[in-house]
């Protein structure tokens, strides 16, 4: 039996993205969507239980306002989670955590976790595709005092000797790393291919449970820590419009390849 928690974000939905004439995000404008490596994590939660049984946790934090409609936003992805295979669902929702920064999420998470009891893993995306600070797995691991492995798009866990192998993604290598149980791991979109819940597992979702934490409820007195997100632009990017011209295939390559080393969008092997 392995019991599992997954982070889950309630992220902004970037298919739905609305500014005003200065390039200000009109976030109350847009929808909030499950974080896309977030659903690879959950997926991959749940083809733990599948193999080796436990069950599954979900939570989430929610961090953009207003926090009334925020809920059911958050709500819904919640939900979500728990059709395609998650057991139980926590939330935890909080004015003071409106605009919160990693770091206060992460203490927020890892609190929620703690109050609900133990697990053997721990698992969060690679980052979350509206902030994509990458930072949760390994701020979690700190708190909770545990192993933490980031990038992996491979898992392999050995229950009886209470130990994981982890294949991590370096970009340009692959790497296994061993850790002991209980671990933080957060993992790539390469990981899997997440399910999409039948209607019927989406009608049984509302039947499982989803509980609402508040600050107080997890005992957090001190959550002023690092800076608060206080607005979000949209970067305006110009393209530059340069035109190879070249008489051969093989010339266009070699020009195509200089310009982008010269930009440095790659970087040439020594």
């Amino acid at each position: 039996m392995v019991d599992v928690a997954v982070m889950v974000k309630a992220s902004l939905d970037a298919n739905m993205i609305r500014v005003d004439s200065s390039g200000k995000l009109l976030i109350e404008e847009i929808p909030l969507v499950i974080s896309e490596y977030d659903r690879n994590a959950v997926e991959e939660a749940v083809r733990i239980k599948e193999k080796f049984g436990g069950k599954i946790a979900v939570f989430s934090v929610v961090t953009w306002g207003p926090l009334a409609k925020r809920i059911n936003d958050t709500e819904s992805v919640l939900r979500e989670a728990l059709a395609m295979g998650a057991d139980e669902a926590y939330m935890v929702t909080d004015e003071r955590l409106i605009n919160a920064n990693p770091l206060q999420t992460a203490i927020a998470l890892a609190s929620a976790v703690k109050k609900t009891g133990n697990y053997d893993l721990y698992l969060t995306g690679e980052a979350s595709m509206d902030v994509i600070s990458a930072q949760i797995a390994s701020r979690i691991g700190t708190i909770l005092n545990l192993p933490t492995v980031t990038f992996a798009r491979a898992i392999e866990l050995d229950i009886e000797n209470k130990k994981v192998k982890v294949l991590r993604d370096l970009e340009d290598s692959l790497q296994w790393i061993e850790a002991s149980l209980p671990a933080v791991i957060s993992v790539t979109g390469e990981i899997n291919r997440a399910r999409l819940p039948m209607l019927l597992q989406i009608r049984r979702a509302f039947a499982k449970p989803l509980k609402k934490f508040t600050l107080n409820d997890l005992n957090i007195q001190l959550l002023d820590v690092g800076h608060r997100r206080e607005s979000v632009r949209l970067l305006m990017v110009s393209r530059k419009n340069i035109i190879i011209e070249a008489s051969t295939f093989d010339e266009v390559s070699e020009k195509l390849i200089s310009k982008l080393i010269e930009e440095g969008v790659i970087k040439p092997r020594i």
